[in-house]
């Protein structure tokens, strides 16, 4: 059986108008990336019986608390027996209440200037969610800002916001708190979001997929599935270890 992934898209704050696109060009993705996406909104489904079924979670911009103590303590659980992590966008502005979600997903986000054409570049080109990008990849789409360092939490970063490439006049009154080079997607071996006495899954973040139009870009697909193909072989989940705690049988 192929790999399942839990994609939640709910939201409890600002919603981003691209979720139903987004959701669109996933179901579309299914049968390339060889996998179950179960999409729903329903924070109900963040219990330790229904997570143990996926061998990934995907945050699809969210924000606000959009879970109650019952699906954070499932997420939690689900990320100490080896659950694999994914989060796009928006996701870095939910559930600020919890720590253990801000370590697993990087960085929370800060704020972010007018959307406008950037350019990104690419500091690592071996990974699959970056093997198919131009060194320097010009968008349009929101540069998010975070208010600390994915790097603080041993995150390894895989594309930079090239600052001089757009405007943010708010930079130098805030004051930018995500270190040097400016970090927008990012991968971690080991979530940090898991407890000491847990069995790490890998995470991966993306900073990028504001805009309607950005899923259906070829490239930005390319790297989102391979950040799905990368975070699946942590061989931590049932569908590539048949002694994983937690995934899709195979």
């Amino acid at each position: 059986m192929p790999p399942r992934i839990l994609a939640y898209s709910a939201t409890a704050g600002y919603r981003h108008d691209s979720i139903e696109a987004s959701i669109e060009a996933l179901k579309a993705k299914e049968s390339a990336l060889d996998v179950k996406f179960d999409f729903t909104e329903d924070k109900s489904k963040f219990t330790d019986e229904n997570l143990s079924q996926y061998d990934a979670i995907l945050f699809l911009n969210n924000s606000g608390i959009v879970l109650d103590d019952t699906g954070k303590a499932a997420l939690q659980n689900y990320f100490n027996l080896g659950g694999n992590f994914l989060a796009i966008h928006c996701a870095a502005d939910a559930l600020r209440d919890s720590p253990f979600f801000g370590r697993q997903i990087g960085a929370y986000f800060d704020y972010h200037p007018e959307i406008q054409e950037s350019a990104v570049d690419v500091l690592d080109k071996t990974h699959p969610s970056t093997v198919m990008l131009p060194d320097k990849w010009r968008l349009l789409d929101e540069m998010y800002n975070f208010e600390s360092d994915p790097r603080a939490v041993g995150a390894k970063v895989l594309l930079t916001a090239d600052e001089s490439s757009y405007q943010d006049p708010q930079a130098k009154e805030k004051g930018l708190r995500h270190g040097s080079p400016h970090p927008i997607a990012w991968y971690q071996e080991r979530g940090a979001g898991v407890e000491s006495h847990g069995i790490a899954g890998r995470s991966w973040f993306t900073g990028l997929g504001h805009c309607i139009e950005i899923w259906s870009d070829d490239l930005f697909l390319g790297h989102v599935m391979g950040g799905i193909k990368w975070v699946l072989q942590s061989k931590t989940t049932k569908a590539f270890n048949a002694n994983g705690n937690v995934g899709n049988a195979s």
